[in-house]
Order: structure tokens, then sequence, then C-alpha cells
């Protein structure tokens, strides 16, 4: 063992309670407030630190396999603090802030020899911004985990199947329709069909903005597999708009039943299920 990490293992080994103490009240001062598990979180990293150092872990690296037990500590730490909602900086600063009460030991531990209490500072600052690095990368993945998860339960929120009458759904369409989006409406809008057995499907595109030729790509695919599945599909929602753009744009919805509104889709799929709807006097 280098004595630079033979240093840092005796700094860490001195009173670890006091070190945790010393790094709790450094960041209190900078950042005002601490969550509740903040004392276990850095008593963890402390002795995380410390066994790997102890059992020759190269500290130029961290992906060894002596780094391992305290990589897991870190990672759970970011994936928490994610959870919460703190920023990744406040993450790092958690962990950074262990410098101060080790750098005040290796100081009193090496005062007599200038050259390994330079060495020992040096490693010990690199290592704990690697340290702070690992944490802000966990952290990164974590949230975008966060985020890919967060936009697939609002695509499934977003297109919703909904049974308006016996043998007929809907699916009411609102925002922009992209190639991700369309495949969950498929998907949900096929199992729907299937597990209902129903013959006629509404696609109401009343609340989508605009129609390109993507868009319109991406409805007669839609259709195309729910004529497969052995329905039809009417499309509503079609404003003087739209149906000027897919006009200028050629885009061909020839055999498939288009209507203004909602309303008319609905009525127009009664009609062809054999329903007759008639108001009471």
């Amino acid at each position: 063992m280098k004595q630079e990490t033979a240093a840092l293992v005796r700094a860490l080994r001195d009173n670890p309670a006091a070190i945790v103490e010393e790094w709790l009240r450094e960041l209190q001062a900078s950042q005002g407030s601490l969550h509740a598990s903040a004392k276990a979180e850095a008593a963890a990293l402390a002795d995380g630190l410390r066994s790997a150092l102890e059992a020759d872990a190269d500290p130029e690296s961290l992906q060894g396999p002596g780094w391992r037990g305290l990589r897991a500590t870190l990672e759970q730490l970011s994936a928490s603090r994610a959870a919460k909602g703190d920023a990744a900086s406040a993450t790092a600063v958690f962990v950074q802030a262990l410098k101060k009460p080790l750098f005040t030991r290796l100081q009193q531990a090496c005062a007599q020899d200038p050259q390994v209490l330079a060495r020992a500072l040096w490693a010990l600052s690199t290592l704990v911004d690697r340290l702070a690095q690992h944490t802000l990368d966990t952290f990164q993945q974590t949230r975008e985990e966060v985020i890919r998860r967060q936009q697939e339960d609002l695509l499934e929120l977003s297109t919703p199947v909904v049974k308006l009458w016996d043998g007929v759904l809907a699916v009411p369409m609102i925002g922009t329709l992209d190639s991700n989006r369309t495949q969950v409406v498929m998907e949900t809008l096929l199992q729907t069909v299937m597990d209902t057995g129903s013959e006629l499907a509404i696609i109401d595109i009343t609340g989508v903005p605009t129609v390109d030729t993507l868009v319109a790509r991406h409805l007669l695919k839609t259709v195309t597999a729910i004529r497969l599945m052995g329905a039809d599909c009417i499309i509503s929602g079609i404003r003087p708009q739209i149906a000027q753009t897919i006009v200028h744009l050629g885009i061909d919805l020839q055999g498939i039943t288009t209507k203004a509104t909602l309303a008319d889709a609905l009525a127009q799929a009664l009609r062809t299920n054999g329903w007759r709807i008639s108001r009471e006097d």
C-alpha cells in the first residue's frame, strides 16, 4: 500500500463519527438544510471509502472490483436524491464536502513529511472528485430513466381507448402525433379490439393541431392494422383547415370513412351496426 493511501486509511479510521459530524457541519454551512438521511448516507460513504482503500483498491480508477461496494452506495444515493427532486449539483456537493474534514486530519498526521502530505492531499482530492463525478453520471442516468417512464405513462394516458357503444370504440387524439405515440395508439387499440370483439373504431383527431404527410401516414398504418383485425375505422375531426391540407398534400384517404365531428362518426357507426336511435315525443 502506498504511503499516501495508508495515510488516507489512517485518517478515515481516526474517529469516523467525528469525520461525519464535521462533514455534515460543512454541508449545512453551504446548503443551509440537510435531508434526514444525510447522516446515514455520509457514514455509509465514509465506511465504503475506508473499506475500499483497506482492500488496496486502485484510487486511480473506480472500475475495479474493490470499488464495487462504494459504487453501489453512490448509485443508491444518486437514485434516492433524484427521486426526491434534488439537483445533480447538490448531490455532488454532498460528496465533495468530505474533503475538508479529511484534509485537516491529513495535515495533522503528515506534518513531519511534506512530500507524503502533498501526495496524500492530491490523492484525496482527485479521488473525491471521481466519486462526485460518478455520482453525477449515475444521477443523470436515473433522472433520464425517470423522465422516460413518465413519458411512457403520459403516452398511455394521452391515448385512451373508450367504448362508446356495443362494438364501437373511440380514440380521442390530442397533441402532435409521432412514431412512438402512433405505435402506442396502434398497440392499445388493436389489443382492445381483440379483447372486446368490436367491429368499429373511431379515431378522433379534433385535438391534433396539424396534419402533415407523416401524421397521415401514421393514421393510414393504424387504419390498415385495424382492418387486418377484421374491424373497420372512421376518422373524425376533419376540420376545414385539415381538409385543405390533406388535399394540398395529395394524401389519399379513399376507402376510409371520414367525418367532421365525433358525433357524426358515432351516428355513422351506429347506422353501420344496424342501430336506430329516435327521440321520444
